[in-house]
């Protein structure tokens, strides 16, 4: 985000403008002269409904309003697509039939895969931002790296601050999230846990320095490959490494995590490619304590710990929490 967006109000209108274009596209899924009748009118109401409920302290009118709004959206494009082929007589092809089902089926397939995607956060490298527990929608449109896509949907780059989540370069069956600290062409190293980029350093009020041990490779990066860094780690200090400083390269990422002296990230196994960004977290709807273990796989005593104590351990106060992207400020030449 830029500074300015970074505000109360920008946050919000940056909320609502990103719900606005996930509902628009939802609109699809009701027949054509139903949403060409009606669609305005409803993107409007449901643009509404969302300002009047973040006017209201709290999250729970907006966790309201996302509740109904859902519930109404699944009731009417059913009804609606129902009525379309009623009205179209019984005379009706079968071919037809299955047609007008197909697009509702596939928009509802399209909304759940391609718009936005349930992740669970199970570490704490960003706690601060997000925390171990929290379940996230992330938002898979704004960052989409689709040559048609980007023509369609809202598009951007990723830009410095930025929070994303990606697959693990390492492992691409595992999802990660961290912060964007490097983009193509920046120069990055660590001094004394510092981040100093191209010869800036940065204030970065969004981190955490909670180890109590010193650890050289990890708050002088980089040094030299240890035994912890990974094989695209080592392929970095190898090929990217000059003048003690890292470059990032084209179409890749560098990351970090908040929780800067309890993260995996890029200082141990390298850049994030630019295709294996997912999207950016758009809210938590659901927060709970609970370790690392049970978080990464829905367990049988996963299961009967949540039935026990859902409503003792949800984090109810990060309800429709919006996790911030926020930039760094740089305080001039370093040493």
């Amino acid at each position: 985000m830029t500074p300015q967006s970074c505000s109360p109000s920008g946050v919000t209108s940056g909320v609502i403008s990103t719900f606005c274009r996930i509902y628009s596209v939802l609109l699809y899924a009701y027949p054509r002269d139903f949403r060409l009748q009606y669609g305005i009118a409803m993107q409007q109401v449901f643009r509404d409904r969302c300002r009047d409920a973040m006017r209201t302290p709290g999250r729970l009118p907006m966790l309201r309003v996302a509740i109904h709004l859902a519930a109404d959206w699944l009731r009417t494009t059913v009804r609606e697509r129902a009525a379309a082929v009623w009205s179209a007589g019984r005379k009706q092809t079968p071919r037809t039939f299955v047609t007008e089902w197909a697009v509702t089926i596939a928009i509802y397939l399209f909304a759940t895969t391609t718009l936005v995607q349930a992740y669970v956060v199970p570490t704490g490298s960003m706690e601060g931002a997000v925390r171990i527990g929290d379940h996230m929608l992330v938002d898979r449109v704004t960052f989409a790296d689709a040559a048609a896509g980007r023509h369609i949907l809202p598009y951007r780059e990723p830009e410095r601050g930025d929070i994303v989540v990606f697959l693990y370069p390492e492992d691409i069956r595992q999802t990660y999230v961290k912060r964007v600290i490097g983009l193509p062409g920046d120069r990055i190293r660590l001094d004394q846990k510092q981040v100093i980029r191209n010869g800036c350093r940065l204030i970065e009020p969004y981190t955490q320095h909670i180890a109590t041990y010193p650890d050289p490779y990890r708050d002088n990066f980089p040094l030299r490959p240890e035994a912890n860094t990974t094989p695209r780690g080592r392929d970095m200090f190898e090929h990217h490494v000059l003048a003690g400083e890292v470059i990032v390269p084209p179409d890749m990422l560098f990351v970090l995590g908040d929780n800067r002296e309890n993260s995996e990230d890029s200082r141990y196994w390298g850049f994030v490619p630019r295709g294996y960004v997912i999207g950016k977290p758009l809210f938590v709807y659901w927060s709970y304590d609970a370790p690392t273990a049970d978080l990464q796989e829905w367990t049988l005593n996963h299961v009967l710990d949540v039935a026990q104590h859902f409503f003792t351990r949800t984090r109810w106060e990060r309800t429709l929490l919006v996790p911030r992207s926020q930039t760094a400020q740089e305080a001039g030449g370093a040493r």
